[in-house]
Protein backbone atom coordinates (compact mmCIF):
# COMPACT_ATOMS: atom_id res chain seq x y z
CA UNK A 1 0.00 0.00 0.00
CA UNK A 2 1.26 3.52 -0.97
CA UNK A 3 1.49 5.53 2.14
CA UNK A 4 1.44 9.34 1.67
CA UNK A 5 1.74 10.79 5.27
CA UNK A 6 2.09 14.64 5.94
CA UNK A 7 1.92 17.03 8.38
CA UNK A 8 0.39 20.61 8.76
CA UNK A 9 0.23 23.13 11.13
CA UNK A 10 -3.18 23.91 12.17
CA UNK A 11 -3.81 27.11 14.92
CA UNK A 12 -5.08 25.31 18.05
CA UNK A 13 -5.55 27.80 21.05
CA UNK A 14 -3.47 30.77 19.99
CA UNK A 15 -0.50 28.16 19.22
CA UNK A 16 0.23 25.88 16.23
CA UNK A 17 -0.40 22.54 16.96
CA UNK A 18 1.81 19.94 14.39
CA UNK A 19 -0.90 17.30 13.17
CA UNK A 20 -0.29 14.37 11.11
CA UNK A 21 -2.31 13.80 7.99
CA UNK A 22 -2.53 10.49 6.34
CA UNK A 23 -4.34 10.21 3.27
CA UNK A 24 -7.47 10.47 4.35
CA UNK A 25 -10.20 13.42 3.41
CA UNK A 26 -9.70 15.28 6.07
CA UNK A 27 -6.72 16.34 8.92
CA UNK A 28 -7.15 14.19 11.75
CA UNK A 29 -5.69 14.23 15.35
CA UNK A 30 -2.77 12.11 14.98
CA UNK A 31 -2.37 11.40 19.11
CA UNK A 32 -5.67 9.67 18.46
CA UNK A 33 -4.37 7.76 15.67
CA UNK A 34 -1.19 6.64 18.03
CA UNK A 35 -4.16 5.33 20.65
CA UNK A 36 -5.66 3.05 17.87
CA UNK A 37 -2.38 2.34 16.90
CA UNK A 38 -0.93 0.98 20.52
CA UNK A 39 -4.89 -0.19 21.25
CA UNK A 40 -4.54 -2.74 18.02
CA UNK A 41 -0.73 -4.25 19.02
CA UNK A 42 -2.31 -4.64 22.25
CA UNK A 43 -5.40 -6.60 20.80
CA UNK A 44 -3.29 -8.49 17.84
CA UNK A 45 -0.94 -9.35 20.68
CA UNK A 46 -3.05 -10.54 22.50
CA UNK A 47 -4.46 -13.42 19.98
CA UNK A 48 -1.40 -14.01 18.34
CA UNK A 49 0.67 -14.70 21.77
CA UNK A 50 -1.26 -17.82 22.77
CA UNK A 51 -0.79 -19.58 19.75
CA UNK A 52 2.35 -18.56 18.41
CA UNK A 53 4.62 -17.72 21.40
CA UNK A 54 2.82 -18.53 24.64
CA UNK A 55 6.05 -18.04 26.74
CA UNK A 56 5.73 -14.22 26.08
CA UNK A 57 1.72 -13.66 27.16
CA UNK A 58 1.90 -11.39 30.28
CA UNK A 59 -0.54 -12.63 32.98
CA UNK A 60 0.22 -9.44 35.10
CA UNK A 61 -2.11 -7.22 32.83
CA UNK A 62 -4.44 -8.26 30.27
CA UNK A 63 -3.38 -7.03 26.94
CA UNK A 64 -6.81 -7.32 25.31
CA UNK A 65 -8.65 -5.50 28.04
CA UNK A 66 -6.26 -3.02 28.03
CA UNK A 67 -6.38 -2.48 24.16
CA UNK A 68 -10.36 -2.41 24.59
CA UNK A 69 -10.14 0.52 26.80
CA UNK A 70 -8.21 2.67 25.01
CA UNK A 71 -10.54 2.22 21.97
CA UNK A 72 -13.52 3.15 23.98
CA UNK A 73 -11.56 5.77 25.80
CA UNK A 74 -10.92 7.62 22.09
CA UNK A 75 -14.68 6.72 20.93
CA UNK A 76 -16.08 8.50 24.23
CA UNK A 77 -13.55 11.36 23.49
CA UNK A 78 -14.23 12.27 20.00
CA UNK A 79 -17.71 10.52 18.93
CA UNK A 80 -20.56 12.95 20.66
CA UNK A 81 -18.21 15.80 20.25
CA UNK A 82 -18.02 15.03 16.19
CA UNK A 83 -21.94 15.13 16.32
CA UNK A 84 -22.43 18.14 18.27
CA UNK A 85 -19.91 19.71 16.31
CA UNK A 86 -21.48 19.12 12.95
CA UNK A 87 -25.32 19.39 14.77
CA UNK A 88 -26.45 17.19 11.57
CA UNK A 89 -27.83 13.37 13.11
CA UNK A 90 -28.45 11.92 9.08
CA UNK A 91 -24.94 12.78 8.18
CA UNK A 92 -23.69 11.64 11.57
CA UNK A 93 -25.38 8.69 10.91
CA UNK A 94 -24.92 8.07 7.30
CA UNK A 95 -20.74 8.71 8.39
CA UNK A 96 -21.12 5.77 10.92
CA UNK A 97 -23.00 3.28 8.77
CA UNK A 98 -20.62 3.71 5.42
CA UNK A 99 -17.51 3.89 8.30
CA UNK A 100 -18.35 0.75 9.68
CA UNK A 101 -20.79 -1.61 7.23
CA UNK A 102 -18.34 -2.07 4.49
CA UNK A 103 -15.77 -4.24 6.00
CA UNK A 104 -18.12 -5.51 8.68
CA UNK A 105 -19.85 -7.29 5.46
CA UNK A 106 -17.09 -8.33 3.79
CA UNK A 107 -15.95 -9.82 6.84
CA UNK A 108 -18.34 -11.95 7.73
CA UNK A 109 -18.77 -13.10 3.90
CA UNK A 110 -15.08 -13.93 3.92
CA UNK A 111 -15.59 -15.96 7.33
CA UNK A 112 -19.03 -17.98 5.74
CA UNK A 113 -16.74 -18.63 2.76
CA UNK A 114 -14.47 -20.05 4.12
CA UNK A 115 -16.50 -21.87 6.26
CA UNK A 116 -15.88 -25.26 4.29
CA UNK A 117 -12.73 -24.86 5.96
CA UNK A 118 -12.62 -23.05 9.57
CA UNK A 119 -15.82 -24.06 10.57
CA UNK A 120 -18.12 -20.86 11.62
CA UNK A 121 -17.54 -20.86 15.44
CA UNK A 122 -20.56 -22.62 17.70
CA UNK A 123 -21.47 -20.00 19.22
CA UNK A 124 -23.10 -18.38 16.28
CA UNK A 125 -27.00 -19.78 16.11
CA UNK A 126 -27.90 -21.52 12.88
CA UNK A 127 -31.20 -19.46 12.76
CA UNK A 128 -32.42 -15.98 11.54
CA UNK A 129 -31.83 -14.79 15.00
CA UNK A 130 -28.16 -14.45 13.84
CA UNK A 131 -28.61 -12.69 10.61
CA UNK A 132 -31.10 -10.14 12.88
CA UNK A 133 -28.35 -9.70 15.04
CA UNK A 134 -25.54 -8.82 12.81
CA UNK A 135 -27.60 -6.96 10.94
CA UNK A 136 -28.00 -4.55 13.85
CA UNK A 137 -24.36 -5.04 15.11
CA UNK A 138 -26.28 -5.41 18.70
CA UNK A 139 -24.77 -9.02 19.02
CA UNK A 140 -23.65 -9.33 22.49
CA UNK A 141 -26.04 -6.87 24.08
CA UNK A 142 -28.74 -9.41 22.68
CA UNK A 143 -26.89 -12.94 23.54
CA UNK A 144 -25.56 -13.51 19.90
CA UNK A 145 -22.06 -14.76 18.99
CA UNK A 146 -20.71 -13.15 16.06
CA UNK A 147 -19.06 -15.28 12.78
CA UNK A 148 -16.01 -13.49 13.79
CA UNK A 149 -15.21 -12.88 17.69
CA UNK A 150 -14.14 -9.73 17.55
CA UNK A 151 -17.21 -8.48 16.44
CA UNK A 152 -18.74 -8.56 20.48
CA UNK A 153 -17.09 -4.97 20.93
CA UNK A 154 -18.89 -3.03 18.34
CA UNK A 155 -22.36 -3.93 20.00
CA UNK A 156 -20.98 -1.04 22.58
CA UNK A 157 -19.88 1.23 19.84
CA UNK A 158 -23.08 1.06 18.59
CA UNK A 159 -25.40 1.19 21.49
CA UNK A 160 -22.91 4.37 22.64
CA UNK A 161 -24.27 5.83 19.28
CA UNK A 162 -27.74 5.26 20.10
CA UNK A 163 -27.61 6.94 23.60
CA UNK A 164 -25.27 9.58 21.88
CA UNK A 165 -27.92 10.47 19.60
CA UNK A 166 -31.03 10.23 22.36
CA UNK A 167 -29.08 12.72 24.37
CA UNK A 168 -28.33 15.48 21.90
CA UNK A 169 -31.71 15.33 20.25
CA UNK A 170 -33.04 15.82 23.87
CA UNK A 171 -30.87 18.47 24.41
CA UNK A 172 -28.69 15.98 27.49
CA UNK A 173 -25.55 15.78 25.66
CA UNK A 174 -23.39 17.85 28.31
CA UNK A 175 -24.15 15.17 31.45
CA UNK A 176 -21.49 13.40 30.63
CA UNK A 177 -19.74 12.95 33.80
CA UNK A 178 -22.94 12.40 35.45
CA UNK A 179 -23.46 9.94 32.97
CA UNK A 180 -20.08 8.18 33.17
CA UNK A 181 -20.81 7.67 37.12
CA UNK A 182 -24.24 6.57 37.07
CA UNK A 183 -23.20 3.80 34.49
CA UNK A 184 -19.72 3.05 36.40
CA UNK A 185 -22.27 2.32 39.56
CA UNK A 186 -24.78 0.24 37.44
CA UNK A 187 -22.31 -1.99 37.08
CA UNK A 188 -21.43 -2.50 40.70
CA UNK A 189 -25.15 -3.18 41.41
CA UNK A 190 -25.63 -5.12 38.10
CA UNK A 191 -22.30 -7.48 39.00
CA UNK A 192 -23.96 -7.95 42.22
CA UNK A 193 -27.76 -9.28 41.44
CA UNK A 194 -27.24 -9.63 37.74
CA UNK A 195 -25.58 -13.29 36.92
CA UNK A 196 -26.42 -13.20 33.24
CA UNK A 197 -28.89 -12.43 30.49
CA UNK A 198 -32.68 -12.04 32.17
CA UNK A 199 -34.38 -12.39 28.39
CA UNK A 200 -32.86 -15.42 26.60
CA UNK A 201 -33.53 -16.85 23.44
CA UNK A 202 -34.23 -15.63 19.55
CA UNK A 203 -36.60 -12.67 19.89
CA UNK A 204 -34.45 -10.27 21.58
CA UNK A 205 -32.67 -10.01 18.30
CA UNK A 206 -35.64 -10.08 16.45
CA UNK A 207 -37.36 -7.30 18.21
CA UNK A 208 -34.03 -4.94 18.44
CA UNK A 209 -33.58 -5.39 14.47
CA UNK A 210 -37.54 -4.08 14.16
CA UNK A 211 -36.75 -1.40 16.41
CA UNK A 212 -33.63 -0.49 15.14
CA UNK A 213 -34.58 -0.46 11.52
CA UNK A 214 -37.69 1.74 12.13
CA UNK A 215 -36.00 3.59 14.81
CA UNK A 216 -32.72 4.76 12.13
CA UNK A 217 -34.62 5.11 9.74
CA UNK A 218 -36.63 7.97 11.20
CA UNK A 219 -33.63 9.59 13.04
CA UNK A 220 -32.10 10.31 9.42
CA UNK A 221 -35.23 10.94 6.99
CA UNK A 222 -36.55 13.19 10.01
CA UNK A 223 -39.98 11.57 10.89
CA UNK A 224 -40.89 12.03 14.32
CA UNK A 225 -36.92 12.05 15.16
CA UNK A 226 -36.60 12.91 18.30
CA UNK A 227 -39.01 10.33 19.68
CA UNK A 228 -37.65 7.77 17.53
CA UNK A 229 -34.20 8.49 18.85
CA UNK A 230 -35.63 8.24 22.69
CA UNK A 231 -37.09 4.64 21.71
CA UNK A 232 -33.71 3.73 20.33
CA UNK A 233 -31.74 5.16 23.83
CA UNK A 234 -34.44 2.59 25.57
CA UNK A 235 -34.17 0.41 23.57
CA UNK A 236 -30.32 0.24 23.87
CA UNK A 237 -30.45 0.79 27.63
CA UNK A 238 -33.21 -2.53 28.03
CA UNK A 239 -30.70 -4.39 25.78
CA UNK A 240 -27.55 -3.95 27.30
CA UNK A 241 -29.10 -4.50 30.94
CA UNK A 242 -31.53 -7.57 30.30
CA UNK A 243 -30.25 -9.61 27.54
CA UNK A 244 -26.81 -9.09 26.85
CA UNK A 245 -23.96 -11.63 27.64
CA UNK A 246 -22.24 -10.35 30.71
CA UNK A 247 -24.44 -7.04 31.83
CA UNK A 248 -22.07 -5.74 34.19
CA UNK A 249 -19.13 -6.03 31.77
CA UNK A 250 -21.00 -4.12 29.41
CA UNK A 251 -22.61 -1.55 31.76
CA UNK A 252 -18.25 -0.61 32.42
CA UNK A 253 -18.02 -0.43 29.17
CA UNK A 254 -20.77 2.61 28.71
CA UNK A 255 -19.04 3.97 32.23
CA UNK A 256 -15.67 4.09 30.61
CA UNK A 257 -16.85 5.80 27.04
CA UNK A 258 -18.60 8.44 28.74
CA UNK A 259 -16.16 9.57 30.59
CA UNK A 260 -13.46 9.89 27.21
CA UNK A 261 -16.32 12.24 26.35
CA UNK A 262 -16.17 13.98 30.50
CA UNK A 263 -12.26 14.17 29.42
CA UNK A 264 -13.06 16.15 26.18
CA UNK A 265 -15.46 18.74 27.96
CA UNK A 266 -12.99 19.15 30.99
CA UNK A 267 -10.41 19.38 28.19
CA UNK A 268 -12.64 22.19 26.41
CA UNK A 269 -13.29 24.05 30.49
CA UNK A 270 -17.02 22.95 29.83
CA UNK A 271 -16.96 19.98 32.66
CA UNK A 272 -15.15 18.96 35.39
CA UNK A 273 -12.51 16.11 36.01
CA UNK A 274 -13.58 14.76 39.34
CA UNK A 275 -16.13 12.88 37.85
CA UNK A 276 -13.93 10.83 35.84
CA UNK A 277 -12.27 9.72 38.98
CA UNK A 278 -15.08 8.56 40.37
CA UNK A 279 -16.31 6.72 37.26
CA UNK A 280 -12.94 4.85 37.37
CA UNK A 281 -12.83 3.72 41.36
CA UNK A 282 -16.36 2.47 40.64
CA UNK A 283 -15.29 0.37 36.97
CA UNK A 284 -12.49 -0.59 39.57
CA UNK A 285 -14.11 -2.26 41.78
CA UNK A 286 -17.30 -3.30 39.41
CA UNK A 287 -16.10 -7.02 39.18
CA UNK A 288 -14.83 -8.14 42.68
CA UNK A 289 -18.19 -8.84 44.00
CA UNK A 290 -19.94 -9.81 40.73
CA UNK A 291 -21.72 -13.05 40.08
CA UNK A 292 -20.28 -13.54 36.71
CA UNK A 293 -16.30 -12.85 37.29
CA UNK A 294 -14.58 -15.88 37.28
CA UNK A 295 -11.88 -15.00 34.51
CA UNK A 296 -8.00 -14.30 35.59
CA UNK A 297 -8.09 -10.84 34.45
CA UNK A 298 -10.91 -9.13 37.03
CA UNK A 299 -8.67 -10.76 39.27
CA UNK A 300 -8.81 -7.14 41.34
CA UNK A 301 -4.73 -7.12 40.86
CA UNK A 302 -4.61 -7.81 37.22
CA UNK A 303 -8.07 -5.71 36.21
CA UNK A 304 -6.43 -3.07 38.54
CA UNK A 305 -3.26 -2.81 36.51
CA UNK A 306 -4.73 -3.48 33.39
CA UNK A 307 -6.73 0.10 34.03
CA UNK A 308 -4.01 2.04 35.47
CA UNK A 309 -2.19 1.15 32.39
CA UNK A 310 -5.24 2.17 29.76
CA UNK A 311 -5.68 5.36 31.39
CA UNK A 312 -2.18 6.13 31.87
CA UNK A 313 -1.83 5.48 28.32
CA UNK A 314 -4.67 7.83 27.21
CA UNK A 315 -2.93 10.57 29.57
CA UNK A 316 -0.03 10.40 27.64
CA UNK A 317 -1.44 10.20 24.54
CA UNK A 318 -2.91 13.91 25.65
CA UNK A 319 0.33 15.35 26.72
CA UNK A 320 1.81 14.56 23.76
CA UNK A 321 -0.72 15.84 21.63
CA UNK A 322 0.93 18.67 20.59
CA UNK A 323 4.21 16.57 19.29
CA UNK A 324 5.15 14.88 16.37
CA UNK A 325 4.71 11.00 16.99
CA UNK A 326 6.19 7.94 14.98
CA UNK A 327 4.39 7.82 12.21
CA UNK A 328 3.81 3.91 12.26
CA UNK A 329 1.35 4.54 15.34
CA UNK A 330 -0.20 6.82 13.72
CA UNK A 331 -0.76 4.43 10.42
CA UNK A 332 -2.24 1.98 12.44
CA UNK A 333 -4.07 4.13 13.87
CA UNK A 334 -5.85 4.80 10.88
CA UNK A 335 -6.09 1.17 10.04
CA UNK A 336 -7.36 0.43 12.96
CA UNK A 337 -10.84 -0.89 12.41
CA UNK A 338 -9.57 -3.02 9.40
CA UNK A 339 -6.81 -4.85 11.87
CA UNK A 340 -9.17 -5.35 14.53
CA UNK A 341 -12.03 -6.74 12.13
CA UNK A 342 -9.83 -9.10 9.82
CA UNK A 343 -6.46 -9.76 12.21
CA UNK A 344 -8.36 -12.77 14.09
CA UNK A 345 -10.00 -14.38 11.44
CA UNK A 346 -6.52 -14.39 10.10
CA UNK A 347 -4.48 -15.89 12.50
CA UNK A 348 -6.87 -18.90 12.89
CA UNK A 349 -5.96 -19.28 8.80
CA UNK A 350 -2.76 -18.80 9.35
CA UNK A 351 -2.66 -22.02 12.04
CA UNK A 352 -4.83 -24.15 10.23
CA UNK A 353 -1.67 -24.19 8.05
CA UNK A 354 0.69 -24.49 10.25
CA UNK A 355 -0.59 -26.53 12.95
CA UNK A 356 -0.06 -26.06 16.43
CA UNK A 357 3.24 -24.18 17.00
CA UNK A 358 3.11 -24.02 21.16
CA UNK A 359 5.25 -27.03 21.06
CA UNK A 360 7.79 -25.57 18.12
CA UNK A 361 11.10 -24.45 19.21
CA UNK A 362 11.00 -20.63 19.96
CA UNK A 363 13.23 -19.63 16.34
CA UNK A 364 10.21 -21.06 14.66
CA UNK A 365 7.34 -19.78 17.07
CA UNK A 366 9.22 -16.24 16.37
CA UNK A 367 9.34 -16.64 12.45
CA UNK A 368 5.83 -17.68 12.33
CA UNK A 369 4.51 -14.95 14.53
CA UNK A 370 6.35 -12.19 12.38
CA UNK A 371 5.45 -13.69 9.38
CA UNK A 372 1.69 -14.31 10.40
CA UNK A 373 2.16 -10.17 11.36
CA UNK A 374 3.37 -9.32 7.80
CA UNK A 375 0.44 -11.21 6.44
CA UNK A 376 -2.56 -9.23 9.06
CA UNK A 377 -1.03 -5.69 8.17
CA UNK A 378 -0.73 -6.20 4.53
CA UNK A 379 -4.36 -7.34 4.39
CA UNK A 380 -5.45 -4.81 6.76
CA UNK A 381 -3.42 -2.07 4.46
CA UNK A 382 -5.69 -3.57 1.67
CA UNK A 383 -8.77 -3.81 3.39
CA UNK A 384 -8.67 -0.22 4.48
CA UNK A 385 -7.52 1.03 0.99
CA UNK A 386 -10.21 -0.99 -1.00
CA UNK A 387 -12.83 -1.33 1.19
CA UNK A 388 -13.09 1.08 4.11
CA UNK A 389 -12.05 4.12 2.07
CA UNK A 390 -14.15 3.89 -0.84
CA UNK A 391 -17.13 3.33 1.55
CA UNK A 392 -16.35 6.43 3.23
CA UNK A 393 -15.95 8.51 0.76
CA UNK A 394 -19.45 7.18 -0.66
CA UNK A 395 -20.92 7.80 2.69
CA UNK A 396 -19.76 11.71 2.29
CA UNK A 397 -21.06 11.89 -1.05
CA UNK A 398 -24.82 10.54 0.14
CA UNK A 399 -24.73 13.05 3.17
CA UNK A 400 -23.52 15.91 1.22
CA UNK A 401 -20.20 16.64 2.55
CA UNK A 402 -16.98 16.95 1.03
CA UNK A 403 -13.44 17.34 2.65
CA UNK A 404 -13.42 20.69 1.89
CA UNK A 405 -16.85 21.26 3.87
CA UNK A 406 -15.50 19.25 6.76
CA UNK A 407 -12.38 20.95 7.48
CA UNK A 408 -14.69 24.91 7.22
CA UNK A 409 -17.06 23.15 9.54
CA UNK A 410 -14.28 22.20 11.81
CA UNK A 411 -13.88 23.63 15.68
CA UNK A 412 -9.97 24.52 15.70
CA UNK A 413 -10.62 22.53 19.65
CA UNK A 414 -10.36 19.62 17.89
CA UNK A 415 -8.14 20.17 14.99
CA UNK A 416 -10.18 18.68 12.29
CA UNK A 417 -11.38 15.09 13.09
CA UNK A 418 -13.22 13.54 10.58
CA UNK A 419 -16.05 12.09 12.22
CA UNK A 420 -16.08 8.67 9.42
CA UNK A 421 -12.86 8.19 11.61
CA UNK A 422 -13.85 7.20 14.69
CA UNK A 423 -12.66 3.65 14.87
CA UNK A 424 -12.77 0.81 17.70
CA UNK A 425 -11.15 -2.01 18.61
CA UNK A 426 -11.50 -4.35 21.48
CA UNK A 427 -9.86 -7.56 23.04
CA UNK A 428 -10.57 -10.90 21.52
CA UNK A 429 -14.17 -12.22 22.81
CA UNK A 430 -12.42 -15.32 24.08
CA UNK A 431 -12.34 -13.10 27.00
CA UNK A 432 -16.18 -12.71 27.88
CA UNK A 433 -18.28 -15.95 28.52
CA UNK A 434 -18.29 -17.50 25.66
CA UNK A 435 -17.05 -20.96 26.17
CA UNK A 436 -14.02 -19.72 25.68
CA UNK A 437 -10.71 -21.07 27.79
CA UNK A 438 -8.84 -17.78 28.76
CA UNK A 439 -5.24 -19.71 29.88
CA UNK A 440 -4.48 -21.67 26.76
CA UNK A 441 -3.80 -25.88 27.27
CA UNK A 442 -2.14 -27.73 25.62
CA UNK A 443 -4.62 -29.75 23.94
CA UNK A 444 -7.00 -26.63 23.66
CA UNK A 445 -7.48 -25.87 19.79
CA UNK A 446 -7.91 -22.27 18.28
CA UNK A 447 -11.34 -20.89 18.40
Amino acid sequence: MAMRPMSANAPRNGRLVRVSAPSSPSTRLAWLDALRGIGALAVVAEHLLPWFLPALRPYWFNLGVYGILVFFLVSGYIIPTSLERHGDVRAFWISRIFRLYPLYLSVIALVLALAWWVPVRAEVPRDGSAVAAHATMLLDVVNVGGVADTMWTLSYEMVFYLLVTALFLTGAQHRSGELSMGFAAAAVVVGLVASGAVFVGGWPAYVSAGVFAAGVACVMWGRARKPAACVLGLMALAALLLSSRVPWLGTAVLAVMFAGTAIHRWERGTGRLWPVAVTTALVAIAPLWAIESGWWWVQPDVWLTTIVLAGATFAGGMALRGRRLPRMLVWLGLVSYSLYLVHHPLLKYFVAITGDLRQADLPYQAGMAALALAVVLGVSALAYRFIERPGQALGRRISGRDAGGLQRRTDPGVAGQDPGHDGVLGHQEGQVPDGVRDHVGQGDVVR
